[in-house]
């Protein structure tokens, strides 16, 4: 764990040179000294791959790939947190952006300190969680199919490994840890987000359909995660 989360590289994706430069200038004003910045969707993902940033801020639209599948060409090398920044503030984009892997999802115009304010929140949280994960030198969990080493970071069904974001991986292993009890919307937010009274019912269902679609036979008829109508979710036992 960083002594300092401004110790931390981020990198900045919009291609209005006027926004990184305004969201970088306040990034130094606060301590911040490992900056990045990418013009376009080609650039954000070599920058990624070569410099391994901490934490990824993405706007949605570039000039040659759309954020969306930035984001998603990203969750397959890297679990480091994306916040989505926006025009769109329809509750179909948000759900869009965090179902291709994003974590936050912020609309412009937007406040310069709020954001720096939220991508320290972001990386506090994946310090606490990367902490958590040392401390708790854990055995595999089997249940059924599914099976979860949690200091590996690695899920894998039926033997093959599952390609999760860290937010799925979060979410099937408080729920494996939990197998059989019903948990409420608000306790899942709270232990995988970190974040209390702020629930987003869209957020969690979003997250669970994408999690459905990857332990499911079939996700529109699930056997492994069910919901449980007015309580929340569970997941049971099933397979060999």
């Amino acid at each position: 764990m960083k002594d300092r989360l401004q110790d931390n590289k981020v990198l900045l994706v919009d291609d209005e040179k006027d926004i990184t430069n305004l969201i970088e200038e306040v990034l130094i004003q606060d301590g911040f000294k490992n900056i990045l910045k990418a013009h376009d969707g080609k650039m954000a993902i070599e920058l990624c791959e070569k410099m391994k940033p901490d934490i990824v801020v993405l706007d949605v639209m570039l000039p040659d790939i759309d954020g969306i599948e930035v984001c998603r060409t990203i969750r397959t090398f890297s679990y480091c947190p994306i916040m989505f920044l926006s025009s769109k503030n329809d509750d179909i984009d948000k759900i869009l952006g965090l179902s291709s892997g994003g974590d936050d999802y912020i609309t412009k115009p937007f406040s310069p300190r709020e954001l720096v304010f939220r991508i320290k929140s972001q990386l506090r949280r994946q310090q606490y969680n990367q902490t958590d994960m040392k401390r708790a030198e854990r055995e595999p969990l089997v249940i059924g199919i599914l099976s979860i080493d949690p200091d590996a970071c690695c899920a894998y069904k039926n033997g093959t490994l599952l390609e999760l974001t860290a937010r799925e991986f979060g979410l099937l292993l408080y729920l494996m840890e939990n197998t059989n009890k019903i948990i409420s919307k608000e306790r899942l937010y709270e232990q995988v987000w970190g974040e209390l009274s702020a629930v987003c019912d869209n957020t969690i269902m979003v997250h669970i359909r994408h999690l459905r679609e990857k332990i499911e036979e079939n996700p529109s008829k699930p056997e492994l995660l069910l919901t449980v109508k007015g309580l929340g979710y569970k997941l049971v036992k099933r397979g060999i």
